[in-house]
């Protein structure tokens, strides 16, 4: 999980998955967690860190010592207004073009808004992001996202804290077929490392956890379960996995080997 396998960005690194930083009982835990997990890079939200006061400065602090490449987010955003002030902020503070971009369109299940996003991220990519917009598998607010300027796209597998996993795997595979140039991270909903594994052997990219390592009763094994997860999901891809067929085939050949078959019984008087 530690040799340089992936360029994302203009950056060469050395894990597929990405690990949320919100909702850990305590930043030495967090900070464990990372390190176990091998993620290369973590998400922070810039309006958290920011209403926490001094509690943000040593968060800061403790990810600059991890030596992980920081990806800002804009959570919480509704307008586009809000999402390019918060990004131009979240530059400055984080010393990065990358962002990872959410406009939130429902309250409920935290959808992405497709029209104001894709607004966003034209403005963004013209003021020199590097946008990780968070959307849904849709194609066509894909395409949109794409001619707008990102290089790289992060659709749900399920709403955000969910933990449902991929709900809908035939439009995630018809995505990375679709754009097989583009980056694609599943972002939202993994609750497993089964999960993970299911969306890195479609093709994907890579994954983006927090909530399912973050609340586990042992949030620093479940990071480390991610980790190896996201490693044997891509690997496995690699690979290539094995077809599926309705009949069954005999892992042993049965051709030429003798067979021996008992006499038949005496019959019953």
């Amino acid at each position: 999980m530690t040799a340089p396998n992936w360029e994302i960005g203009g950056r060469a690194l050395g894990s597929r998955l990405l690990l949320g930083t919100a909702r850990y009982p305590s930043l030495a835990v967090l900070q464990q967690a990372i390190h176990a997990s091998g993620a290369a890079i973590v998400t922070v939200s810039l309006r958290r860190e920011s209403a926490s006061g001094r509690a943000g400065s040593q968060f800061w602090r403790t990810i600059k010592e991890l030596g992980v490449q920081v990806l800002p987010n804009t959570a919480g955003c509704k307008t586009v207004k809000e999402a390019v002030t918060t990004a131009e902020m979240a530059r400055e503070v984080f010393e990065t073009p990358w962002l990872k971009l959410e406009v939130i369109g429902d309250d409920y299940t935290l959808q992405p808004h497709p029209f104001l996003l894709v607004e966003a991220a034209e403005a963004l990519c013209r003021r020199g992001f590097e946008v990780f917009p968070y959307t849904t598998e849709d194609l066509v607010v894909a395409e949109r996202l794409i001619q707008a300027g990102c290089k790289i796209l992060m659709p749900w597998g399920a709403p955000i804290g969910s933990g449902q996993g991929l709900n809908n795997p035939y439009a995630l595979r018809t995505l990375r077929a679709r754009y097989p140039e583009i980056s694609l991270i599943v972002d939202a909903g993994i609750g497993k490392p089964s999960h993970a594994i299911q969306a890195m052997e479609m093709g994907y990219d890579g994954v983006l956890v927090n909530t399912a390592v973050a609340r586990a009763t042992d949030p620093v094994q479940m990071g480390r379960a991610f980790g190896l997860a996201v490693a044997a999901g891509r690997l496995a891809y690699l690979a290539g996995a094995m077809l599926t067929q309705e009949m069954a085939e005999p892992s042993t050949p049965v051709t030429g080997t003798p067979f021996w078959h008992s006499a038949p019984p005496e019959p019953t008087k």
